[in-house]
């Protein structure tokens, strides 16, 4: 049995943490800076979309080298980015539940390696997954299912359950042909019923009920 879980907006709320990397970047190069709200509205596709649309956002467009200098900046603001980050209530208990009834857990995200190894590292989490995939281990990110089939490859056989909370993860199950939970509380930008999902939860201690369902 083999469960991989999205990392930002479904085991943590990371959110602030990304607003107040953004706005130093921002602020580096004398734009104004943007809101919690929308930081979370750019979160999903990656480090590299997020800047092109934080600064897009900011200063009304993109422009080459300024988006570069922006990307390079981001990235080394973003890997200490952790001290208000929290972990959504019952993340915890439902991994450690998990595990306790066979399944052997990975990590799929769009966020780099670096800071993905930070914030790991910064919850005592850096042995908590068998595998660990960034959005920049391949050269396909998600929604491709390349990364999603990646890990799971490495979690040997059996059933498989993807676990998260936006279209992305949505569409990355889709395409990879697993079984979605849909994490409710996370980043999601529109309507449930605009998400294909298999299962969706509010509550974190509900997950592994659904997994055993999913797999009856």
């Amino acid at each position: 049995m083999r469960i991989v879980f999205d990392l930002d907006g479904t085991l943590i709320d990371s959110a602030p943490d990304i607003a107040h990397a953004a706005n130093a970047v921002l602020q580096s190069e004398g734009l104004p800076p943007v809101t919690l709200a929308q930081t979370r509205s750019f979160v999903g596709n990656g480090a590299r979309v997020f800047v092109e649309r934080l600064e897009r956002a900011s200063a009304g467009g993109n422009a080459p080298d300024r988006t570069a200098r922006m990307r390079a900046r981001f990235i080394t603001e973003y890997e200490r980015a952790h001290g208000h980050t929290a972990i959504y209530p019952g993340v915890e208990a439902a991994i450690a539940t998990l595990r306790a009834q066979g399944w052997r857990i990975g990590l799929c995200t769009n966020k780099p390696m670096v800071p993905t190894r930070a914030v790991l590292a910064h919850f005592g989490w850096s042995d908590l997954f068998e595998t660990v995939l960034g959005g920049d281990s391949l050269p396909q990110m998600k929604p491709d299912p390349a990364p999603l089939h990646a890990v799971l490859q490495t979690l040997g056989d059996g059933p498989a359950l993807y676990v998260g909370d936006s279209e992305v993860d949505a569409l990355t199950a889709q395409a990879a042909d697993v079984p979605f939970a849909l994490f409710t509380e996370g980043y999601r930008k529109t309507g449930l019923d605009a998400i294909p999902h298999t299962e969706a939860f509010a509550d974190w201690s509900a997950l592994p009920a659904i997994a055993a369902r999913l797999i009856a």
